[in-house]
């Protein structure tokens, strides 16, 4: 944490920024993780990382042995609303298991969506960031809705959730999850376990555990595992699958490789995570009456739908009945269709309306869970969006909404002046900066 005299905040949006001013006389305080090691030679990391994988004292071996030992593999990658740098290990990775011997027709690379729409054309080629892999490698997106891509496995022990997984993933010898480690709203970290669910789960696996009951939980927050339902959840659908491995990289503000790592997925997701944390988790003294933030910029911030997660990952520093102001381009638009219909359901319920007619559904419906979680930010205080949808969408929001950056910034004077203290809390990268006040 920095308390600085520049009267100019820069908050991500979209792939630039957008300059905030803060008034002279009020206080400033700048949350962004601390100064991060950045790898000069990712290219030598990497190769370390394959070569001397997490667990290997336990005989796990190098990625070329693993890839000696199988006949088929099968890469998951995150999809487009995740800025992990798949350049910089994918090609290196495929390339340690062709000279393995496995036949390039036997390896595939799939992109986990989730119930996400599918990364295409352009947007693929972006994704993968290597045109070798696209000429060499079938690459093709998860679709959680269709019945015979997966695999199904049973329930979890201790909650029921029905697990089915992508059936491309299941039958691989070889079974590795790529991602990025960072915090998420809801499983605590991103990556790892996530990638395969919900990542490649179909939807009946992805609409139980992001039910109300799990949503509503006070362990399912960021930067937490502990007795989060969600992780424990998947904790269980790994150990069902029969294990896998990962490649798991730690990005810092300006999207440098600050980590990487490969292994047992289990293990190598829980170094990784060590390793994070010291960063993206940031102790504040106190709480703000008002608090500015962003959705992270391109590609987070695309859609409405992904704002959400600025929005809570700002409140544990927000007073009760504070201001948060969080801006995002939102490109795309509000979100998927279903989404936009939770958001209409929202409108006409209210908050509480809306969370009561989710209890006791053991299926959420699709999307929905976004909602949810924007209502704990809209419960602790009013929420002040700054974006680029159009104005026949706004209004789905349930939030307050400005047609203009500066109309936007004078609604911010005006919220400094009425605090109580004048001062006001500033999260450039939003949701992968986590504050919360310190005991």
């Amino acid at each position: 944490m920095t308390t600085t005299t520049d009267r100019h905040v820069e908050l991500r949006f979209g792939k630039g920024n957008i300059s905030v001013k803060v008034p002279c006389s009020a206080e400033l305080q700048v949350i962004r993780k601390p100064i991060m090691p950045v790898i000069d030679d990712s290219g030598a990391a990497v190769t370390r990382a394959l070569e001397l994988p997490v667990g290997s004292d336990g005989g796990i071996g190098s990625l070329k042995q693993l890839a000696e030992r199988s006949k088929s593999a099968c890469i998951a990658i995150c999809d487009i609303t995740r800025p992990v740098p798949n350049r910089l290990f994918l090609r290196p990775a495929i390339e340690t298991l062709l000279a393995a011997g496995m036949n390039a027709d036997s390896i595939t690379v799939l992109v986990a969506t989730g119930l996400h729409r599918p990364n295409e054309g352009d947007e693929l080629r972006e994704l993968v960031g290597d045109d070798w892999v696209l000429d060499n490698i079938r690459v093709v997106n998860h679709v959680a809705t269709n019945d015979n891509d997966h695999v199904e496995l049973g329930r979890t022990s201790t909650r029921g959730t029905p697990v089915k997984i992508d059936r491309r993933f299941v039958d691989a010898d070889l079974r590795i999850a790529t991602g990025l480690i960072e915090p998420h709203f809801m499983a605590g970290y991103s990556g790892g376990r996530k990638v395969i669910a919900p990542g490649l789960a179909h939807a009946d696996t992805i609409r139980t555990f992001h039910n109300h009951a799990f949503m509503s939980n006070p362990a399912a927050k960021n930067c937490n595992l502990d007795e989060n339902p969600l992780h424990e959840e998947q904790l269980q659908i790994v150990k069902m699958l029969g294990g896998a491995f990962a490649i798991n990289t730690v990005i810092d503000e300006d999207r440098n490789l600050s980590f990487v790592n490969f292994g047992e997925i289990l293990a190598s997701h829980a170094e990784a995570v060590e390793f994070v944390q010291q960063y993206c988790c940031v102790d504040v003294d106190r709480r703000f009456d008002v608090v500015v933030t962003s959705a992270a910029g391109y590609p987070l911030d695309q859609t409405y739908y992904q704002t959400v997660k600025g929005m809570v990952g700002a409140i544990d520093i927000l007073k009760q009945g504070g201001d948060l102001f969080i801006v995002a381009e939102c490109s795309e638009g509000i979100g998927s269709a279903d989404y936009l219909h939770a958001q209409r359901r929202l409108g006409q319920l209210g908050d509480d309306g809306f969370i009561q007619s989710l209890q006791g559904k053991n299926l959420a419906d699709i999307d929905e869970w976004q909602t949810q979680m924007q209502t704990k930010a809209t419960r602790v205080g009013t929420v002040h969006l700054y974006s680029k949808l159009d104005d026949s969408l706004k209004s789905l929001t349930g939030v307050r909404t400005y047609h203009s950056v500066e109309e936007f910034q004078t609604v911010l004077n005006d919220a400094i002046e009425r605090s109580n203290d004048r001062s006001i809390a500033a999260i450039p990268e939003g949701p992968y900066v986590i504050p919360r006040v310190a005991g």
